[in-house]
């Protein structure tokens, strides 16, 4: 979920996760109302990434697989 400093987490936060191979990175940009999943870390960035605003249902991909409800984030 972003801080009270939410460009750190939109960009040096993912950055800094994709430069250590983690494979997904998750973001609940309460500012602009959106939850963003971030996939395939490549160097220091992440290749795919898919975003809903809040309240419709993000599918989270394997090792999750399910599909996160994002209504109560309104």
């Amino acid at each position: 979920m972003t801080s009270s400093r939410p460009e750190p987490d939109r960009g040096a936060k993912r950055h800094c996760c994709a430069r250590a191979g983690i494979p997904l990175y998750l973001l609940v940009d309460r500012e602009k109302k959106t939850v963003t999943v971030f996939s395939e870390p490549k160097d220091d960035d992440y290749v795919a990434d898919v975003r809903v605003p809040f309240g419709r249902p993000l599918a989270l991909p394997e090792p999750f697989a399910f599909e996160l409800d994002t209504s109560e984030l309104f």
